[in-house]
């Protein structure tokens, strides 16, 4: 049976871009979790034209795991200045930013959750981009269009950022993030004041910084005491507002991959034809030339191009990155 979820809460916010809204559409803190494979309606922040194009051509952008809508923020509004017509969204996908919290978390159920958003939007002509799980969940998305018995004219083209249609077990360093980032959760109401007293925790196990601080986007810092019923002033604990017991039952399913790739025949059990971009971090190994060959099997009319950056190819040359897309999307 569903689980009736907490009603939305909706904000609208009018920013310093000129005549351009910018919409944001949130949710409770508060997440009911449920359990069923029905899609879950995601958050959002919208750039809608100053021509109030809400619906044609939009580029939809899905993040990675431990991620949310607020990375893409400066990238959002850079690419609305490079691209002023079309309408753009960053989702919170499931059990992310402040989407609701659901099972199960694999990617079949992720891309329905991103098929109700374009359904109920009436979004067409969609340019789709996914980072790393986002990723998988865009290409999951591309290759369902059959299934869902999508028009062909909602998705135009698809983004891929350094991540393969592969099979196999997520790096161990997302499990050490998980059971630390417990850890934290599982302290006394008071030890972690603030997010460098969680830093400190984090630094024993994750040396980079900038890999501290994006985890640590997730942590909620309570900022004063709360008062019972009784007026008795009890001390909030920490927390992180993904839910860590979900994603951490969640490994195997993000690791893997929903539709069939014959290596030896180097053949995919299905394709999706449109034009494909995808872009690689030449220091990351999350596309090889291993899996290379399954991109061009799943995707024949895939652009492969590579940015001198680890994993998050975004974050790191956001500028080279956003040029991609945009002569991606601006190319016939």
């Amino acid at each position: 049976m569903l689980t009736t979820l907490q009603k939305p809460v909706q904000q609208w916010t009018r920013h310093l871009l000129p005549r351009t809204c910018i919409q944001t559409r949130s949710f409770s803190r508060r997440h009911v979790r449920i359990s069923t494979h029905e899609p879950v309606e995601l958050s959002y922040n919208a750039i809608i034209p100053e021509d109030g194009n809400a619906t044609e051509k939009p580029l939809v952008i899905l993040h990675g795991l431990f991620g949310s809508k607020r990375n893409w923020t400066s990238i959002c509004k850079a690419l609305h200045r490079d691209m002023p017509h079309r309408p753009i969204y960053a989702l919170d996908m499931r059990n992310h930013g402040t989407s609701p919290h659901a099972t199960p978390m694999t990617y079949e159920a992720m891309a329905s959750d991103v098929h109700r958003f374009i359904e109920e939007k009436k979004l067409k002509g969609v340019a789709l981009l996914g980072h790393s799980m986002g990723g998988k969940v865009a290409m999951t998305y591309a290759l369902s269009v059959k299934e869902f018995n999508i028009p062909e004219d909602t998705l135009s083209h698809l983004i891929v950022a350094d991540i393969a249609p592969s099979i196999g077990k997520l790096s161990t360093e997302f499990s050490t993030y998980i059971s630390i980032m417990q850890k934290i959760e599982a302290l006394p109401p008071g030890v972690i004041k603030t997010r460098s007293d969680a830093d400190a925790r984090l630094k024993a196990y994750e040396p980079d910084l900038s890999i501290r601080q994006f985890l640590l986007t997730n942590l909620h810092v309570p900022s004063h005491a709360r008062k019972t019923t009784h007026h008795e002033a009890v001390e909030e604990k920490a927390k992180f507002i993904v839910p860590l017991g979900i994603l951490s039952q969640s490994m195997d399913a993000l690791g893997s991959f929903p539709y069939d790739y014959d290596p030896l025949e180097n053949v995919a059990s299905t394709t999706w034809d449109g034009p494909t971009l995808v872009v690689k971090g030449k220091r990351s190994a999350y596309i090889n030339h291993k899996n290379i060959p399954a991109l061009h099997a799943f995707f024949p009319n895939m652009r492969l191009e590579e940015l001198d950056t680890g994993h998050w190819v975004h974050a790191e040359k956001p500028t080279e990155f956003r040029r991609l897309v945009v002569d991606f999307l601006s190319t016939p």
